[in-house]
């Protein structure tokens, strides 16, 4: 899918969460981009979920397991691991924010006023093992213009 048709897609959804919860939809729309190479991954086709969460022992909707690369004792190794499978991507962007809202360790990220600070904020709190985690994030807002989604709140 091509980056303006997945934008299209989730952009109406990841503000409204954003109403909701405070998570930027900027930074909704990056992630979900990042995590799920535009909505065109195994993970986003099969289980609906566009930000690579993982199922924990707390989670209790359907699961699937499928490889992934992860960033161990510096190096990118290829692991299994058991992820949340949705109904649709709308739950996934919902269960997204409620993840963040609900584990403490992204407390920070929402005192953040920009959609970057949160980005950095997230990163450092061990969202993602990659170490340019951040950086990624932040350049597809930049590449995509995805502030203007934030309604000037970014």
């Amino acid at each position: 899918m091509k980056p303006i048709e997945f934008i299209a897609m989730i952009g109406s959804s990841a503000q409204a969460t954003a109403k909701r919860t405070g998570v930027f939809a900027s930074i909704t729309i990056a992630q979900a981009a990042l995590e799920s190479g535009w909505g065109e991954s195994g993970l986003a086709k099969v289980g609906k979920n566009l930000f690579g969460i993982k199922a924990d022992r707390r989670w209790r909707g359907e699961t699937l397991i499928l490889q992934t690369k992860e960033f161990i004792r510096g190096q990118w190794v290829v692991v299994p691991a058991k992820w949340r499978k949705y109904a649709s991507w709308q739950e996934s962007i919902d269960d997204h924010a409620a993840f963040l809202k609900q584990n403490p360790r992204y407390k920070a990220c929402f005192a953040c006023t920009t959609a970057q600070a949160f980005a950095k904020t997230l990163a450092q709190a061990g969202y993602a093992t990659d170490p340019a985690y951040a950086d990624k994030v932040i350049g597809l807002i930049k590449q995509h213009n995805l502030l203007s989604l934030d309604g000037g709140a970014a």
